[in-house]
């Protein structure tokens, strides 16, 4: 990525839906899948092709993953003005979590920017 990397006020990012599905595979110590829907919203005048993201998952007893990638679920999406990308993926955790990140794009006119992901919750039910 580039110097200079700015925020960008004109793209925002929605977290539409978390589900827990625990019928989706997952490993022995982090048992507990949820499915988060994301939709990224371009309110400017130029188009905004989606890059790369981060992702920042912090568990209650401490441990931290970051998840670093090109893309959004293989793709580089462009995003005209007024428009949307939607998409969902899932986190495995082995207890409650904090979700929070980034997404980084690049607008038409060459511009590095990003958008943070609103956090959120990963609630383990009982």
């Amino acid at each position: 990525m580039a110097e200079g990397i700015r925020e960008f006020e004109a793209l925002r990012v929605k977290v539409d839906d978390i589900v827990y599905m625990p019928s989706l595979d997952a490993p022995v110590e982090k048992p507990h899948p949820f499915v988060y829907f994301i939709s990224i919203h371009n309110d400017s005048p130029i188009p905004v092709t989606i890059r790369a993201r981060k992702w920042v998952v912090e568990e209650d007893g401490g441990e931290i993953s970051v998840v670093e990638g090109d893309g959004v679920v293989g793709q580089t999406p462009l995003i005209e003005p007024g428009g949307c990308f939607s998409y969902n993926s899932y986190h495995v955790i082995g207890r409650g979590a904090r979700v929070s990140g980034a997404f980084f794009g690049e607008t038409a006119m060459g511009e590095w920017v990003f958008v943070r992901i609103p956090e959120f919750r990963l609630e383990v039910p009982v």
